[in-house]
Parts: structure tokens; C-alpha cells; sequence
């Protein structure tokens, strides 16, 4: 009789194990739920980065320097479209020098720390003589560009930039060329 009650005890211990298992998992499969969730993204307007005007120091006479400023009608001038509300950063690719063409003379071209011009709001419809401190940033390193963000919903900016070239004594008369390359991407801000 001992050994009926040792083994009663012992089923009964495994069927209470079991029970209580298929109780804890039924209870897991209870509190389970499914949720449904989406990644969205939307995708903003491609940039447009246009040169509308040349940077003109016109008519230069040998040894004597020739500067345009910033806010000149002969400034040069770039457009940038993008969306609005977006951040930009801007690199301008500045030559050292102007050439003639095929290189057989070269004219040094600078630029200093103010000689940039940015206007964030449009306002000044690409004209540099228009353009108000207020409405961007004056005087800007064209070395190194501040970062600013379009207008909502969607703006222009304009840039505007000066040098200065500097012909040599002897320097070969004809027309001097040089790549301005601007730069810009959207920042993520």
C-alpha cells in the first residue's frame, strides 16, 4: 500500500506540474497582440543650382587691379531652388587664377573674406545691388559659406560674389576665363 501511495503521489505531483505549465503558457498565449505599423518617407524637391551671371571685371589695364564688389551689378550671381523649410550647405570651388584660352597667360583672381553675398528670402531677384543685409547673410566668406535653410514653402537663393583680379605689368592682352563651381546639398536640417 505504500507503494500505490508513493506512486499516487507522485502522478499526482506530474499531472499538477503540467497543469500548472499549460496554465502559464495558455496565459502567455492570452496576453499576446499584433500591432501594424508603417515607415513612411517623403522625398523633397530635387535642388537647382544655376549660374545666372558671370562674375565681369571688365575692361582691366595691365599692373593695375580691378575689384568687383559683392553688392556690384557686375557681382556674380547663382540661384539655388529647393524645398522649403529645408537646411542647405553651400562649397564654392574658387580658382586661383584666370587664363587665357589654351593657358598661354594666367591673370591671379581672389577673393576675400567678404566678398559673398546671401540672400535667403529672394527678395533681391537676383540683383546684388538690391539685396539687404537683413534678408540673408553680407559679407560672407566665400571660403567657407554659412548654412541657412529655404524659405517655406519652397524659395530661391541667391548668391552674389565679388574678387578682385590682378594683371601683371606685362601682362598678355585678350580674355581671361575661370571656373566658378558652386556646390550645394541638402543638410538634413
Amino acid at each position: 500500500m505504500g507503494t500505490l501511495c508513493n506512486n499516487h503521489r507522485r502522478y499526482s505531483i506530474i499531472v499538477i506540474t503540467i497543469l500548472g505549465l499549460l496554465a502559464m503558457v495558455s496565459d502567455d498565449l492570452v496576453a499576446q497582440d499584433v500591432a501594424n505599423g508603417q515607415a513612411t518617407a517623403t522625398v523633397l524637391a530635387a535642388l537647382s543650382v544655376t549660374a545666372v551671371k558671370d562674375l565681369v571685371f571688365g575692361n582691366v589695364l595691365q599692373g593695375l587691379p580691378r575689384t568687383v564688389a559683392n553688392d556690384a551689378v557686375d557681382a556674380g550671381i547663382f540661384s539655388v531652388w529647393g524645398a522649403g523649410g529645408a537646411g542647405i550647405s553651400f562649397y564654392l570651388v574658387l580658382p586661383e587664377y584666370v587664363s587665357l584660352t589654351g593657358d598661354s597667360d594666367r591673370m591671379t583672381i581672389s577673393f576675400n573674406a567678404t566678398d559673398a553675398n546671401i540672400d535667403t528670402t529672394g527678395l533681391s531677384a537676383a540683383d546684388p545691388t538690391a539685396f539687404l543685409a537683413a534678408n540673408g547673410y553680407a559679407n560672407e566668406n566665400p571660403h567657407n559659406l554659412s548654412t541657412t535653410n529655404f524659405e517655406a514653402p519652397a524659395a530661391t537663393i541667391y548668391i552674389y560674389l565679388g574678387g578682385r583680379v590682378t594683371p601683371t605689368v606685362d601682362q598678355t592682352a585678350g580674355a581671361y576665363t575661370g571656373d566658378i563651381l558652386l556646390t550645394v546639398a541638402y543638410d538634413g536640417t
